[in-house]
């Protein structure tokens, strides 16, 4: 087998390529490895300040994240354990509304007629103060807005009439007693209101009134 023989200027040739080749790969790499130190001290201390500053603002609004995370917990958590019983209060309301019904039933006459019906009375009165004494225990608080203004968020108004001496819009009767539970609705009380003698008409039962002027 005949090998070619190698000449020396095929061998130059092939050197000089090499050399050329790693010639253009240092001179490209060498702006990358070399790019800081074309930085001015000064420049680099500003890039340094700009990072640290963006790592600063960084780490505060995840602490803020992590603050407003932890509030919306605790509040949360007192939420769920002040209207837990929202609903089941709500429907105790009734309760309480049929003790004073069956009170206020019971003529004054008829206690006279027959004796025995002071035990009764005084029983439906116990159940009475007992419930409400329950409400008070769980920060169930009655409203009865007598000779108030009326306001949307806690009044539902039922009915409207011209009254002497009284503002428009103040409640002149309380037909059902409202309820809160920590400054939250559970019912509206329910009102009727004193009327400008120059309003055009009545708002319809239920409705928001309008009680500027």
């Amino acid at each position: 087998m005949t090998e070619t023989p190698q000449t020396p200027e095929n061998g130059q040739e092939e050197t000089e390529n090499t050399n050329t080749s790693e010639r253009a790969t240092e001179e490209t790499a060498a702006p990358e490895e070399n790019v800081e130190t074309l930085l001015t001290p000064e420049a680099q201390i500003e890039a340094l300040q700009n990072e640290l500053l963006e790592a600063k603002n960084r780490t505060m609004r995840a602490l803020a994240d992590a603050e407003n995370t932890r509030k919306r917990a605790i509040k949360d958590r007192n939420d769920a354990g002040n209207f837990a019983i929202a609903n089941f209060a709500r429907d105790l309301l009734g309760f309480s509304d049929n003790f004073k019904r069956a009170l206020e039933a019971i003529p004054d006459d008829l206690k006279e007629v027959d004796p025995r019906l002071e035990n009764l009375i005084d029983g439906i009165s116990a159940m009475r103060r007992e419930l409400t004494s329950t409400f008070d225990r769980h920060g169930i608080q009655k409203i009865e807005p007598l000779d108030e203004m009326f306001d949307p968020n806690f009044h539902e108004v039922m009915f409207e009439t011209p009254m002497p001496g009284k503002e428009n819009g103040q409640i002149i009767q309380v037909i059902e007693p409202g309820y809160v539970i920590k400054d939250r609705l559970l019912r509206a009380a329910k009102v009727g209101l004193a009327k400008s003698m120059d309003q055009e008409s009545p708002t319809d039962p239920g409705a928001k009134i309008d009680i500027q002027g």
